[in-house]
């Protein structure tokens, strides 16, 4: 055996490096499969942009609600600041969702975080509004619900899939944004209708948004029995 190596190493000429032993082991030791290196993706770690900006959203719930009830709520200026606090948390959940996806950010906290700071910042909108007696308690309950059981929906069929946002899901998201903007402005009298008819359009997008999405669970946990069973 020595003498076969040292014929290779005279081949090889004057100078060659021995050639190191354990096949399939790039630079570094990393392994190899065939042509390809496999290496461990790298954690993300939780402390990220996008998850202080999420955050940020939740630090700025009490923020909002401080500037919404002062003064009962009916001075200008103080209104002004309240909508002006729900537009920057309201545009800090666009921005956070892209950063995640785009810096490649995504975490099982951010996961949990970001739709909890949302219904937070909107839940204590509409509540606050429902308390001023500038919307009706109806409104908020419906909208409150549905966004409540779309959350029980999701725990319901997490072992089966996720079901993705939908268009209707994303406008419905936009016009509530929109409608409690409007309130939470100090419009004059004659633009208040406005403010009513985008509300409304909210309601109705929160309604069938939330039945399409029982409709979907439902399918979606039906296909993952069907397969358990097949299998």
């Amino acid at each position: 055996m020595r003498d076969h190596q040292r014929r290779r190493a005279a081949r090889r000429g004057p100078g060659a490096l021995p050639r190191r032993r354990g096949r399939g082991r790039g630079p570094g030791g990393l392994r190899r499969r065939g042509a390809r290196q496999v290496t461990e993706p790298a954690r993300v770690p939780v402390l990220n942009i996008a998850n202080v900006l999420t955050m940020s959203r939740l630090v700025l719930v009490p923020v909002f609600l401080y500037l919404l009830f002062a003064e009962d709520g009916r001075q200008f200026w103080w209104r002004l600041g309240a909508f002006g606090v729900f537009a920057v948390a309201s545009v800090t959940d666009h921005v956070d969702g892209n950063l995640a996806r785009k810096l490649g950010l995504i975490t099982d906290f951010g996961k949990i975080a970001d739709p909890i700071a949302d219904k937070a910042l909107t839940g204590a909108a509409l509540v606050g509004l429902s308390l001023l007696g500038e919307l009706p308690w109806w409104v908020t309950v419906v909208i409150a619900v549905r966004e409540l059981g779309v959350t029980l929906l999701r725990f319901w069929v997490i072992r089966h899939g996720v079901i993705p946002a939908s268009r209707g899901g994303k406008a419905k998201t936009l016009v509530q944004i929109v409608a409690i903007g409007l309130y939470l402005l100090p419009l004059p009298a004659y633009l208040e209708p406005l403010a009513q008819v985008t509300m409304g359009a909210a309601v109705v997008l929160t309604v069938v948004t939330g039945v399409d999405y029982v409709i979907r669970a439902v399918r979606l946990r039906a296909r993952g029995k069907r397969a358990v069973a097949g299998a």
